[in-house]
């Protein structure tokens, strides 16, 4: 089973949540990324996404590792997709297995911030009046 992928078509987010789970999991915290109309006063037309894929699933994965470190007993699946999302269509899902609430809560939130900090997948946002692309927010790309 593959719990970070990087994909071209739609994703299904059931099929990212049935990654994860078990007997000892008492929580299951879905975050669901959506493609956005308006960003800081813009009005958002589509966006294109790409990634250096290999380096992509690898931090995914290392997400994973710092999740555990941290949150013992969890477990981590994501799935982002690239190319070109118009608005609505969802464009990131993780989703966080844990024992309890509390842990799973704020791991999905640690999670979507390191992806967004690290892994190496960058947007072109299309506007009404032009588009620009951009990185993740530390790193190599701005």
């Amino acid at each position: 089973m593959k719990y970070f992928e990087i994909v071209r078509d739609p994703i299904n987010p059931a099929e990212v949540i049935a990654k994860v789970g078990g007997p000892d999991i008492g929580a299951i915290v879905p975050f669901i990324g959506t493609v956005r109309e308006f960003t800081k006063g813009k009005r958002t037309i589509y966006l294109e996404y790409e990634a250096y894929e290999p380096m992509a699933v690898q931090t995914m994965a290392d997400i994973a590792k710092e999740i555990k470190e941290r949150w013992p007993h969890t477990q981590l699946a994501m799935t982002h997709r690239i190319g070109r999302l118009d608005i609505g269509d969802i464009a990131v899902v993780s989703v966080v297995a844990a024992p309890h609430r509390d842990v799973g809560f704020a791991a999905s939130a640690y999670a979507i911030d390191r992806l967004k900090e690290i892994v190496p997948i960058w947007k072109k946002e299309n506007w009404d009046d032009g588009s620009e692309w951009i990185g993740h927010q530390k790193g190599f790309a701005t």
